[in-house]
């Protein structure tokens, strides 16, 4: 879907409920805490390979809780698109 745009993902703590739907969508790029609400692994830096993925979570999050920025940069860890 993006290509090889970049994207960074966040979840938004205020918003998430627990559903774990991200989790179970995209397990390389969500982890639960001992509450079962969502949290990102890693830096929040998406993988060209998982990118798909990270849609398709955005999409099924019932709270609408995970964020995600296009062309984004992250803490000088990747260059200008």
């Amino acid at each position: 879907m993006a290509g090889d745009c970049r994207l960074v993902v966040r979840i938004d703590s205020e918003k998430c409920q627990g559903h774990a739907r991200c989790h179970a969508l995209a397990p390389e790029l969500f982890e639960l805490d001992q509450l079962g609400n969502a949290r990102i692994r890693g830096s929040g830096l998406v993988p060209l390979e998982h990118q798909d993925k990270v849609w398709v979570a955005h999409a099924n999050c019932p709270e609408q809780a995970i964020v995600i920025d296009v062309g984004a940069q992250r803490a000088g860890r990747i260059s200008p698109a």
